[in-house]
């Protein structure tokens, strides 16, 4: 099948505004969801205002970024979602709230539309389940942040048909995007290599072995990372991977994805990093 039109559910959400932003400039037509008016608004002026950053830079024309904010809609009705080929649901990590999505979502759409979700660590045939349509089903996971991210993850069920894949493999390739195809076990690749190594990096600061900066310093200047993973916890939220080592590790029972205390307590005082102002290091906190 021909994916022309993308829906992205939770368009609001930080994921959920780089995904809407990708299809859009590579051409697809895209409406993004969101249960609040204002925040589809401010959601969009944030989509524009990074575009204009981009032309500032000289890395595109005006007239680029006002193509690209021409093809991006906003709905607070997954009723709009019936006439696209692709669904992306970005939500929060709650197994719940995914199958409810899924539910309402292969009700309203076209027998032949791929729903796919972005989940980081939950199980996608459980998510599949409460559909109709289990082998039009499947995981892709997007990294952070997304225009920039030169890797998309896709997740393949049980259930999951050969052309569902192969049509996420196109979809992936149009993005220009390299790919690595998972089996649907918790993590993935990606989040079952990367969380344990951002929980040990917390772990060596909660003993007190060295500093947040000697900490990320370490592995920037030793394995060339462009960023520490203390720094990456900020900048992905610190929330975000809470929720996602909870579920690794009551899948998986290993005591590598238990989440620290230091993790669990900053989250509680509300230090989410960078979109909250303070996480292991302070930052102007995103309007």
């Amino acid at each position: 099948m021909e994916i022309k039109k993308i829906g992205v559910v939770a368009m609001t959400g930080f994921m959920g505004q780089g995904i809407a932003q990708i299809c859009a400039q590579v051409g697809y037509q895209v409406i993004g969801s969101s249960r609040n008016e204002q925040r589809l608004e401010k959601t969009v002026k944030a989509i524009d205002g990074r575009l204009a950053r981009s032309v500032a830079k000289g890395v595109m024309t005006d007239r680029n970024r006002n193509e690209i904010m021409a093809r991006i809609k906003g709905t607070t009705s997954l009723n709009d979602f019936a006439d696209c080929d692709l669904v992306i649901e970005s939500a929060l990590e709650v197994m719940d709230l995914k199958k409810q999505l899924f539910a309402e979502l292969d009700a309203i759409c076209a027998k032949e539309t791929i729903l796919a979700t972005n989940t980081s660590s939950l199980s996608i045939i459980e998510i599949a389940s409460v559909t109709g349509r289990m082998d039009r089903v499947l995981g892709l996971h997007f990294l952070t942040p997304v225009p920039q991210s030169k890797l998309l993850e896709i997740v393949k069920t049980i259930a999951t048909s050969e052309q569902t894949l192969e049509a996420g493999r196109e979809f992936t390739r149009s993005l220009g995007k390299e790919i690595i195809i998972s089996k649907d076990f918790p993590g993935f690749v990606f989040n079952r290599i990367s969380v344990a190594f951002l929980l040990t990096a917390v772990r060596v600061l909660e003993a007190g072995i060295a500093t947040r900066e000697e900490i990320d310093n370490s592995m920037k200047l030793g394995l060339d990372h462009p960023i520490g993973p203390l720094a990456l916890l900020d900048f992905g939220g610190n929330d975000v991977y809470l929720n996602i080592a909870n579920a690794l590790y009551d899948n998986l029972k290993d005591a590598t994805y238990a989440p620290p205390m230091l993790l669990k307590q900053m989250v509680a005082a509300g230090w989410l990093g960078r979109k909250t102002g303070k996480g292991f290091y302070d930052y102007v906190a995103s309007a």
